[in-house]
């Protein structure tokens, strides 16, 4: 039995190595098919293992950067629902910041949609923070990015947040 595992874990596997690959194709293809991947490590594996290895990878083709915007957009049932949908945040973060203007924009609409599953109290502690640190950065691709980003959390922050916010 165990060699049945082993061998509906191959492809995994594969998929894995390939998001490793000096082949921007190949990274790409398996870039496509994270969802697969989330789905067969299991949401806390996702968490724990997969988020963060694809934040330590963001320095790639502008092409490769833009296919993991999307995905994470759409990531938030694969980490296990609203309750876990923050740690999407620092990845997307570093990838509202980067100089391509297609990948900066579709990182922030990434953003919007895993700020719309946040709970109140995880928008408080990880989405305000977020938008202050964007705005408040050097550079201007993050202050951009944050203009988008504080049209989303404004609605939902109390009063005095919406002050500082200001």
């Amino acid at each position: 039995m165990a060699e049945d595992g082993d061998d509906t874990l191959y492809p995994i596997a594969v998929l894995i190595d390939e998001l490793k690959n000096e082949d921007m194709q190949l990274r790409l293809n398996s870039i496509k098919r994270l969802r697969t991947i989330a789905l067969s490590l299991g949401e806390q594996r996702t968490r724990e293992e997969l988020i963060p290895f694809l934040n330590e990878s963001i320095d790639d083709e502008d092409e490769v950067l833009l296919a993991v915007t999307e995905e994470l957009g759409n990531f938030v049932q694969y980490v296990g629902g609203p309750p876990y949908a923050h740690c999407l945040i620092a990845p997307l973060e570093t990838l509202s910041t980067v100089e391509e203007t297609v990948v900066r924009d579709k990182a922030t609409e990434s953003i919007c949609k895993v700020a719309d599953s946040l709970p109140p109290e995880s928008l408080m502690e990880n989405f305000v923070p977020l938008v202050k640190r964007l705005a408040t950065g050097d550079w201007f691709t993050s202050r951009i990015s944050s203009c988008a980003l504080i049209a989303v959390s404004y609605p939902r922050v109390p009063p005095a947040t919406k002050a500082e916010l200001r």
